[in-house]
């Protein structure tokens, strides 16, 4: 048990007025006490509270937990885990449950008054998850290293008559063969007009001149995960498409420049926005410029207008505008960034350049 990370959950939690929470998320519970497997339908959960051990609840299925928590409670598929878990909480005070919690074990939870009170306790873990220690960090630049190597080697694939779902079968050999274990997502491809659909999905376009080449991949490596996106022109680009390649860069590096401890997420959201408005298609950059990153691709706290907090040291997360121009051309450009003492470090290598492929 990771006594720092638990200690400041508990702290957040006393923040919220709680003194208690139910961790459910897997990627939390791994992250809090080193143990993590994947329940899928039945129950695990580490409960924590203050002036308390910490108490893993996990099912005799499972691989054991070592000396991952102290105290574990175990049971078998015929045996009630609500039961075992109301055992143990305090049923006097409010509890706060993770969002991952499913409704068939939260309403059980509700009629057993196991807590006076159930609140959603996910923000505590949420927000200390979201400042990554330096151990966690330096994973999070190999990753980003082994995703530059990657988007270079799917550079190397680009040909006339190739498709989509041709270059991405190759990319999980690529990955392993570079130290990574798998996706961190499923990788995106798009040529053409395909590229003006945020999160299209692979299929057998057949490249041809002038298309768009985007790419938006990402590995998992020592457990942590890379996101990145470019895009390029086969044979040749357009002035239009020229044009709307460098609003997107000067968007992406408007904010990139603007990162620092202090400065709101909206404000980095706003700097990267008001880029593209300014040149006249605002209303074709579609989302959020950004979300945070590390155990999985995406974690709560996102770079958006809505979010109105600073940043702060040790945060990673991503800076990722784009134009989507439907039928016609789409460019999206993202970086990961970390959150440092004075500023922010970019941990994608790969050049921004608008580059046309032969």
């Amino acid at each position: 048990m990771d006594e720092s990370r638990v200690n400041r959950v508990l702290d957040n939690l006393d923040k919220m007025g709680m003194g208690q929470v139910l961790v459910t998320d897997p990627m939390s519970i791994k992250w809090l006490c080193g143990y993590h497997t994947e329940p899928y339908e039945r129950f695990l959960g580490l409960y924590l509270a203050r002036d308390a051990e910490p108490v893993l609840f996990a099912n005799r299925l499972f691989p054991s937990p070592g000396d991952a928590v102290a105290s574990v409670v175990a049971f078998s598929d015929t045996d009630d885990p609500v039961a075992l878990v109301a055992g143990v909480t305090r049923h006097g005070e409010p509890l706060g449950v993770d969002k991952e919690l499913a409704a068939r074990w939260l309403v059980p939870l509700m009629d057993a008054g196991a807590a006076s009170d159930f609140r959603l306790g996910s923000p505590a873990v949420d927000r200390a998850r979201s400042i990554k220690d330096d151990r966690e960090l330096e994973l999070m630049r190999q990753a980003s290293a082994t995703n530059d190597r990657a988007m270079e080697w799917l550079v190397s694939q680009v040909r006339d008559g190739v498709t989509e779902r041709e270059i991405a079968s190759g990319l999980l050999d690529c990955y392993r063969a570079l130290g990574a274990e798998d996706f961190s997502f499923s990788p995106i491809v798009s040529f053409g007009a395909n590229a003006a659909d945020p999160h299209h999905e692979l299929d057998d376009t057949v490249l041809r001149r002038s298309d768009v080449v985007l790419f938006d991949v990402g590995c998992r490596q020592g457990g942590y995960c890379s996101d990145m996106t470019r895009a390029f022109f086969w044979q040749e680009a357009t002035e239009h498409q020229r044009a709307v390649y460098e609003c997107v860069r000067a968007a992406n590096e408007a904010a990139e420049a603007l990162v620092a401890p202090g400065v709101l997420f909206s404000d980095i959201d706003r700097a990267a926005r008001s880029v593209i408005e300014d040149a006249g298609w605002g209303e074709f950059f579609t989302h959020r410029l950004g979300h945070q990153i590390g155990l999985v691709d995406h974690e709560p706290g996102d770079v958006s207008s809505a979010h109105h907090e600073p940043v702060e040291p040790g945060m990673c997360f991503s800076i990722e505008p784009g134009i989507y121009l439907e039928g016609d051309v789409g460019v999206r450009i993202e970086d990961l960034v970390i959150v440092t003492e004075d500023g922010c470090e970019v941990i994608n290598r790969y050049p921004h350049d608008l580059v046309v492929l032969e």
